[in-house]
């Protein structure tokens, strides 16, 4: 007879074959630099433990009994932003009724976000009459963390609003009032009881707390115990949510990883950064910031490399929507981050739709229509050869 040990042997042997055989089958685990979503580098035990439940929270789908509506855009934040990727004309919101720095006055009538869904026994927004309005596509959500977290400093010292160097840029930041359950960061200066923006198209939102709950409340119709008002009535309710889950939605967007460069030793991708530089896009898209102190210590005093300088800048005519933010002017856009640039058409269904409401479906088209304070750099691109061109557009495909 067999012994048991040559029986048990054989059991493993099988065991490991049969193993070996399945991995064989399944498939590879993408490139980490393919995606978008997953952590930061740093985080202890309990900051995963509140990323991953972050993390289930802005991909759970809200319901009627989950505090959905009445009315809202979207029922989930994942429904926006597909693996964290930026949004597409499907996911696209609207924003109406302010034309300058005087405030938005149409409040009264659904302002500032249209709620274009409604739950059953209710009629979604519409578009008052005479409400100048901008089609906006929502952006990423990777490495905002470490956006929130430069020193306004920083973004003060970047900023040249009199063009006093002359070279046709004149970026500023914009000065925003801050809702009451903002705790300002230590190092954040105010102007007149405002303080600098650095999140949203306009530069119009103070942190990634005011943004998620802004989102709860305009996007999905949720009340939270930071603004625990019924969108529909305008009247106060009980929040639907849990605090920690909000806070921890928020925490999410703050620790995901920025995007991971790729083919940066590519020789096209080599000369297309070079070129970069040479025709002044580093001007707004600036390469490199840094952050200061910060209470999540993955985030702090880290370098990271996100192509923009978080200012407006008037981008022309051709982009004035008659509709704004804050401080900022019709004509005024923030400088978007261009990190993850390449990977946009993973989430916008194989496809770009860029700029701040998807009109450019390439990043040449995205490009010519930078006009106004970027007019002289559109130009300067114009100019380049063919094959200049081609190492430009590839060395922003690799961010």
């Amino acid at each position: 007879m067999m012994k048991k040990s040559h029986i048990v042997i054989g059991v493993i042997v099988a065991l490991i074959i049969g193993v070996q055989s399945c991995e064989r089958f399944e498939p590879k685990l993408p490139p980490e630099d393919s995606l978008l979503d997953g952590p930061m580098d740093g985080l202890n035990f309990a900051e995963m433990q509140r990323f991953l439940d972050g993390d289930q929270t802005f991909e759970e789908v809200f319901t009627i009994e989950k505090g959905l509506g009445p009315l809202f855009v979207a029922n989930s934040c994942v429904s926006c932003h597909a693996g964290d990727g930026k949004g597409n004309p499907f996911s696209t919101v609207t924003r109406f009724g302010q034309i300058d720095a005087t405030g938005n006055q149409f409040l009264h009538l659904g302002g500032p976000q249209l709620q274009n869904r409604a739950i059953p026994g209710y009629d979604p927004e519409v578009l008052p009459a005479g409400a100048t309005y901008t089609r906006l596509t929502p952006p990423a959500v990777t490495g905002m963390g470490l956006l929130e977290f430069v020193p306004d400093a920083v973004l003060l010292s970047m900023a040249d609003p009199e063009d006093r160097d002359g070279d046709g840029i004149s970026g500023r930041v914009n000065w925003v009032n801050i809702p009451a359950f903002i705790r300002p960061r230590s190092e954040s200066g105010s102007k007149d009881g405002k303080y600098i923006g650095r999140f949203g198209k306009k530069a119009s939102v103070y942190d990634l707390l005011q943004q998620t709950v802004s989102a709860f409340s305009e996007d999905m119709g949720i009340s939270t115990f930071y603004n625990p008002i019924d969108l529909f009535s305008g009247m106060p309710i009980d929040p639907e949510i849990a605090t920690q889950k909000v806070n921890n939605v928020s925490f999410y967007l703050q620790t995901l990883k920025a995007p991971i460069p790729r083919n940066q030793n590519d020789p096209e991708v080599v000369r297309g950064k070079a070129l970069f530089t040479q025709i002044s896009c580093s001007s707004c898209h600036t390469p490199q910031l840094k952050t200061g102190n910060a209470p999540i210590k993955a985030l702090a005093f880290q370098e990271f490399y996100p192509y923009t300088d978080l200012l407006l800048h008037d981008m022309g005519p051709e982009l004035d929507d008659g509709y704004t933010e804050g401080s900022a002017t019709t004509a005024e856009w923030r400088t978007p981050p261009l990190w993850g640039l390449g990977l946009a058409p993973d989430s916008q269904g194989g496809r770009y739709f860029l700029m701040h409401d998807g009109r450019a479906n390439s990043i040449e088209q995205a490009i010519e229509l930078h006009g106004g304070e970027a007019s002289r750099v559109r130009q300067n691109y114009r100019s380049l050869s063919p094959g200049e061109k081609e190492s430009l557009i590839k060395f922003l495909k690799s961010l």
